[in-house]
């Protein structure tokens, strides 16, 4: 009999015969029930050994091609994946409640906004130790960088809200700017003149001038606002937001010049069927991006535990791939709950994080179909690209 199946706890009896039934373990199991929880300690290192992480994994990335980082939520790791193998090559440590995820321009340092300390941790790309933990004036959730990399940009979701900018040279808190908004994510727009971002609970999109660090100007919705994208205009300034929103699956598009939703995008209703017993009919669709060659818009479905592709500028539905299923014991099979998305600098794959399955899929962007599911961390969410020469 096979104890491990490498790459896959959810599969071997070595991680299942010890875990309680109700966390997902074996029915009966002679060596009684060793450990209550997938969130034990013990089992997590067990299932972390079986995934791969530890065994031939190198504590150092090689410095070429592009690297996938997915920060585990639930756990206090970030897996980066090698892009042309799709294998897990670092596994970067310590970091309670990992949120938002970006890179300094030149690829060597890597900012993480860490929730369980308040603080935006900076971390050397190569060695994976952290460098400096950099005080935030409240709870932070996203994080986006300048596209000079002078400042990063995180998101205060402790009310009353704002964007703390963080000097790169210095390593320290340079401002922060009040948005009278729980700020949700944060991005800074393709041609670095703003910075966009969203809240769940007022329902809104701030847009901060980077120039003169104050608000150009705010949307009013009716939902809560969660992942955006955003479409280039020939010239590299801000073309449309898509924004996804609480409640809706599908997504809505924001005229930037105008300063207005000019549409609102339902997503299919099939493929269908998932997202009650995942509990996500609250955010039924999440993750959302524009392709680095502009071409084509990619939104996930927790109700359809699928990704969809759009064409642009005319946003035609061209298919969708789906996400893989979760099979708890006794139980009907889950989707996977995807959450975010993210692409290779050549356009040729996109990545998602599959949050329920613990898993990331890298997915042929032309053939819609899935080419691997790298096994990861504990729910994965936020997920970025890292372009190496």
């Amino acid at each position: 009999m096979h104890l491990v199946i490498p790459g896959n706890p959810g599969l071997s009896p070595l991680a299942l015969h010890p875990l309680a039934p109700e966390a997902g373990g074996d029915a009966f199991h002679s060596g009684g029930r060793q450990f209550a929880s997938q969130n034990d300690p013990d089992w997590f290192t067990l299932a972390e050994w079986v995934r791969g992480a530890r065994e031939g994994t190198p504590s150092c990335v090689p410095q070429s091609g592009a690297r996938i980082y997915v920060t585990n939520s639930a756990a206090d790791t970030i897996d980066v994946i090698d892009s042309a193998t799709n294998k897990i090559v670092q596994v970067i440590r310590g970091i309670e409640l990992p949120h938002g995820i970006n890179f300094s321009p030149d690829g060597t340092r890597v900012y993480v906004s860490n929730e369980s300390e308040s603080v935006l941790d900076v971390i050397d790309a190569q060695s994976g130790e952290i460098l400096r933990k950099i005080p935030l004036s409240g709870r932070p959730n996203n994080l986006s960088i300048t596209k000079d990399g002078r400042r990063v940009v995180v998101g205060i979701r402790a009310l009353p809200g704002a964007l703390d900018l963080i000097d790169t040279a210095t390593l320290t808190l340079a401002k922060t700017i009040p948005v009278n908004a729980s700020v949700h994510n944060v991005y800074v727009t393709p041609d670095g003149k703003y910075a966009v971002s969203g809240s769940i609970e007022s329902q809104s999109i701030t847009v901060v001038d980077l120039q003169t660090d104050a608000i150009a100007w705010q949307l009013k919705l009716d939902r809560g606002v969660r992942p955006m994208a955003f479409e280039r205009n020939p010239d590299g300034s801000t073309r449309r937001i898509f924004a996804q929103l609480s409640g809706f699956n599908g997504l809505a598009v924001v005229d930037f010049a105008k300063r207005a939703e000019v549409a609102r995008i339902k997503l299919p209703n099939q493929p269908g069927g998932f997202g009650v017993l995942e509990g996500r009919n609250g955010t039924p669709s999440h993750g959302i991006g524009v392709a680095p060659d502009g071409k084509s818009l990619w939104i996930n479905s927790t109700l359809a535990n699928a990704t969809f592709k759009y064409s642009l500028p005319d946003l035609t539905l061209l298919g969708h791939c789906a996400l893989p299923l979760v099979h708890p014991p006794g139980h009907s099979a889950t989707g996977g709950v995807p959450e975010w998305i993210t692409f290779t600098p050549d356009s040729k794959f996109v990545y998602v994080s599959n949050s329920g399955a613990r898993s990331v899929s890298a997915i042929d962007m032309q053939t819609l179909k899935q080419v691997a599911e790298i096994p990861v961390g504990e729910v994965p969410k936020r997920i970025n690209t890292l372009a190496l020469p």
